[in-house]
């Protein structure tokens, strides 16, 4: 085998790798939603790029995920040859923007062909600051448009050190998803529930921005989302961020009220020393809680 054969092999091998790693999250979801669709209906609406539908029935068997063990169809393989960073966000205090964003995959139905969507939330003011819809899970297609987003949004300053955290979905540490990411902390999940946030933003935008619109294509899809975003953000107020919508904590000095409470700290504001609130009321000695 000449050298430039064993380099395009090597790259397909890769490229089917990381397709498969992509796959696990969203077949898991699929079956969340639909527990006894077997992995030859589920072939036809994922449509995977790097293997036919035997391979794809096999890739789901070696999983545990054939329908008769049905016990078994929320777990998937914990191979000890995927690559993970470590959970950074476990225990963490979020005190504001930008210190920790959270993203995850999901899929959409149209006509029997999914679409997938990518979201990130910042998880302090419950914002989604980055998006994109794709007809497939490639890293260009997926996560590379919506954390540019977040890029031209923000700006890389401000984003120096910033977690962004997810599941175990191949995008996520793609070469061309940690080139974005090199000057921010990677963060990942091990089981699902280390990655609630991002899951259930997910479940708003899809059951109460999108399905009541009922877009028909990518196109329509596209532009739904954007407008789903947008309510999302500017109307739709959190007991979390005192009553605020996502947007108007983000531009209020409520921040710093917020911020004191979340993190339960008592601020006492000594003599002849400038309040924390330079607009407020606060007189020396008075303790904010």
């Amino acid at each position: 085998m000449s050298k430039q054969a064993f380099h395009q092999k090597l790259d397909r091998w890769l490229v089917h790798k990381e397709e498969q790693a992509a796959l696990i999250p969203i077949i898991r979801e699929v079956r969340k939603d639909h527990p006894m669709m077997g992995a030859r209906v589920m072939y036809d609406k994922v449509l995977p790029e790097t293997m036919g539908r035997d391979k794809f029935e096999a890739f789901c068997f070696s999983l545990g995920l054939k329908v008769k063990y049905s016990k078994n169809y929320r777990k998937t393989t914990d191979s000890s040859k995927t690559k993970r960073f470590p959970n950074l966000i476990e225990g963490i205090q979020v005190t504001g923007v930008n210190q920790v964003l959270v993203s995850d995959i999901t899929y959409y139905e149209i006509n029997g062909r999914f679409y997938y969507l990518t979201l990130i939330m910042d998880l302090y003011n419950k914002e989604i600051v980055g998006y994109s819809v794709s007809k497939n899970l490639k890293t260009k297609n997926t996560t590379i448009p919506a954390l540019k987003m977040v890029i031209r949004r923000f700006g890389k300053e401000k984003l120096k050190g910033t977690i962004i955290h997810s599941d175990g979905g191949g995008q996520y540490y793609a070469d061309a998803f940690k080139e974005l990411t090199k000057d921010m902390q990677n963060s990942m999940a091990k089981e699902v529930y280390e990655n609630p946030h991002a899951e259930r933003i997910n479940r708003t935008i899809k059951n109460d921005y999108l399905i009541p619109f009922s877009p028909q294509d990518e196109g329509s899809l596209k532009r739904e989302l954007a407008r789903a975003v947008h309510n999302y953000n500017t109307g739709k107020p959190h007991s979390s961020n005192g009553g605020l919508t996502p947007v108007e904590l983000r531009n209020s000095k409520q921040q710093i009220i917020i911020k004191v409470k979340k993190i339960k700290k008592t601020i006492e504001v000594e003599n002849n020393s400038p309040s924390y609130f330079p607009n407020s009321t606060v007189h020396n000695n008075q303790k904010i809680v």
